[in-house]
């Protein structure tokens, strides 16, 4: 739930070009007990470095950045193993670019405006393994992407899923409508802590990073039409 606070401090490294963001996002969470703020970095060329040595937990990652983006720099950083989970931050509710870093495994978006309360609840839930992205948030920005390659991301979306059993196929679009996993126990008539071994199973199978990438498989597969 959103404002949980972790037993451990939560670690997090702010990437941004402008140092006036990075000194209000470093003065808004130095400010809680539960969040500590390890390094900036004003390019995203400095963000892999900068992960080997403070270890974060979270990443806020600037898209628009002048060297290395922020995109690039997800990429670069969720592809390793024991990644820092990422959170990038936009001017633009429905950024096209946004799609690709969630793509690349980053945990959700946040809207540069958005109230402080709510990037500290974020990054909270982020750091224990939840997305920041809302299933409305989620539909709005899919459907304003350029879709110009639909036939070939949709077959090969469905030969994904295709790994999968039934009863997780069935939870993977579940995850995709956008329902908490008491939701999806109580449309597939499945206790809570068996929808969350299915979630964790389709994880696996796909190797995917988060719930906001079954979504997005979902919707590549035409299942959620």
């Amino acid at each position: 739930m959103a404002g949980v606070i972790p037993d451990a401090p939560v670690d997090v490294l702010i990437v941004d070009d402008d140092p006036l963001v990075r000194a209000g996002l470093t003065m808004m969470l130095g400010g809680t007990p539960d969040i500590r703020v390890v390094g900036e970095a004003g390019d995203g060329a400095e963000v892999l470095p900068l992960v080997d040595r403070h270890a974060p937990d979270v990443v806020l990652m600037d898209i628009r950045m002048p060297g290395m983006d922020g995109l690039a720099a997800t990429e670069a950083v969720r592809a390793r193993g024991k990644a820092p989970e990422v959170i990038v931050l936009t001017t633009f509710d429905a950024d096209r670019h946004v799609l690709r870093a969630l793509r690349a495994g980053a945990a959700g978006f946040l809207l540069k405006d958005t109230p402080p309360e709510e990037i500290v609840a974020a990054v909270r839930l982020v750091a224990k393994g939840r997305p920041v992205l809302s299933a409305e948030v989620t539909r709005r920005l899919i459907a304003r992407v350029a879709d110009s390659d639909h036939d070939r991301r949709r077959d090969r979306a469905r030969a994904r899923l295709a790994l999968l059993n039934d009863r997780e196929r069935d939870v993977a679009v579940a995850v995709g409508q956008g329902r908490s996993n008491a939701e999806i126990g109580a449309v597939l008539h499945l206790a809570v802590p068996t929808v969350k071994t299915h979630v964790s199973n389709i994880l696996t199978k796909l190797d995917l990073n988060n719930r906001v990438q079954i979504a997005l498989l979902a919707h590549d597969a035409g299942l959620l039409d």
